[in-house]
């Protein structure tokens, strides 16, 4: 059966493209559309169905898109109601690709409307299921999220409708089904994802938690309710976009593709209200860069912490880029909603320094030069990674306050007595280090590497909690 997972690192995400006799769907594509179109031009075959498993929460879909270029019809499980022309299908509804057959397994749970789509190849037989959501390798969706949408949809209540669709829909189907998941490890979307993306249904029935048999209801909700952490802020923007719709790329790119001067640049920061965000690398960035700007690599976890750290999709954003990197930010941006880049500083950094604008820098130390800075003893030392990694390993006495939690947490910042930053690799930490310079703060610095290159020292480390860690 010729199904592609077309799979998308920096944000976990996996598209499905499915071609036959010249007809093709696609599965959960992501905001930018060309590349399916392009694919279904190599094979010579029309694009005729975009099947959605969910209202996504991780990221705008590409499906507005696809119908408006390509005539495909728009294809929901039950119970979706989107404010826009689409197929609302019904439970064991089947589509044809040409001579293969998608059918619709309704599996609520993550969201109401979530859907599998059970693949059956030319011969009749059982290929494989797209999951979405409902069914990831090691893990299955978290059901909290859509009450983020619908207060009255409890996470108690989607995750009792999870067990449900699980026993019923999909632990009865052939174990020699493939599994296809929308998302693979790093995804916010689960809490236990493999970095495998296909595997077979037998196989996860005996090593995935969620499909232990022994679980009645009530220990499957607690198990799956157990370790969530709060979702990143803009989930429930990106369903609302997926469920009312949104401009296209095309028009969000032109708008974002604006060259300006250092001084046109200058003069539309001052009048907006617009962020300035720097895509550089962290290390480019401390060596010098526009006073309040905010600093999120497009070389890391981008999408993730533009989502956490930016808290409306509608802000209105300034871009720095390195050179030949303005599409990718505007298109990286768009993917989870954030469509109102209104331009960018051509010639990047270099030409605003070329034109003597005041500039500002981040003080980076070693991890050796930290040790020594630690023995001294008289500088409180921040950890701004994840709770957990802290809980795993931490320098001994550090305080953790993670990242996404800093505006919360700004207090706790001093002000008047220097302190050292650290993460995992240095990244985070200058998105930390922008925030503090932004709002007022001088006084510190970041370790350069991170904890990676802290364990290289003779710092001591523990894996005790300790007791002044956020909960």
């Amino acid at each position: 059966m010729k199904v592609e997972q077309i799979y998308t690192g920096c944000i976990a995400h996996a598209a499905y493209y499915l071609e036959n006799n010249g007809e093709a769907a696609i599965f959960d594509p992501l905001r930018e559309v060309q590349p399916y179109i392009d694919r279904a031009i190599k094979d010579n075959a029309t694009i005729k169905y975009v099947f959605e498993t969910h209202f996504h929460a991780d990221f705008v879909s590409g499906h507005l898109d696809l119908m408006k270029k390509t005539g495909a019809q728009i294809v929901f499980g039950p119970s979706a109601k989107p404010a826009y022309e689409a197929l609302v299908a019904e439970d064991n509804q089947e589509f044809k690709i040409g001579n293969y057959t998608v059918r619709v397994i309704h599996t609520p749970g993550h969201t109401m409307e979530s859907t599998t789509y059970l693949l059956i190849d030319e011969q009749g037989k059982e290929h494989g299921i797209i999951s979405g959501d409902t069914l990831f390798i090691g893990d299955v969706g978290r059901p909290d999220l859509a009450q983020h949408v619908i207060a009255d949809l409890t996470q108690e209540k989607l995750a009792g409708h999870l067990y449900d669709s699980l026993r019923n829909k999909i632990m009865p189907l052939s174990d020699d089904l493939i599994v296809y998941p929308n998302h693979g490890a790093g995804s916010a979307c689960g809490k236990n994802m493999s970095k495998e993306t296909t595997d077979t249904l037998g196989h996860q029935k005996q090593v995935n938690y969620a499909l232990n048999p022994k679980l009645t209801k009530e220990e499957f909700i607690k198990e799956i309710l157990t370790g969530l952490t709060a979702p990143p802020g803009y989930f429930p923007q990106n369903v609302l976009m997926n469920i009312k719709g949104y401009e296209s790329l095309d028009t969000i790119m032109d708008r974002g593709k604006k060259p300006l001067s250092p001084l046109e640049f200058e003069v539309l920061a001052n009048e907006t209200q617009a962020l300035v965000l720097d895509t550089r690398s962290s290390e480019d960035f401390a060596k010098g860069f526009i006073p309040n700007s905010i600093n999120i690599g497009i070389n890391g976890s981008f999408a993730q912490w533009v989502g956490e750290m930016i808290p409306s999709v509608k802000q209105e954003i300034l871009l720095v880029t390195d050179k030949g990197k303005e599409d990718e930010s505007i298109t990286r941006l768009s993917r989870v909603g954030y469509d109102n880049t209104i331009g960018f500083l051509q010639g990047g950094f270099a030409a605003w320094q070329a034109a003597g604008k005041d500039v500002d820098i981040v003080e980076r130390i070693s991890a050796d030069d930290f040790s020594k800075e630690y023995k001294k003893g008289d500088k409180l030392v921040i950890d701004i990674r994840k709770k957990s990694e802290y809980d795993s390993e931490h320098v001994v006495g550090a305080v953790n306050i993670p990242l996404n939690r800093i505006n919360e947490h700004l207090a706790e910042f001093p002000k008047e007595n220097p302190f050292i930053l650290y993460c995992g690799s240095g990244y985070r930490t200058m998105i930390a280090a922008s925030i503090l310079k932004q709002r007022g703060w001088e006084n510190f610095v970041d370790v350069r590497g991170g904890i990676g290159e802290i364990k290289k020292t003779d710092v001591p480390k523990t894996e005790y909690v300790c007791p002044t860690t956020l909960l």
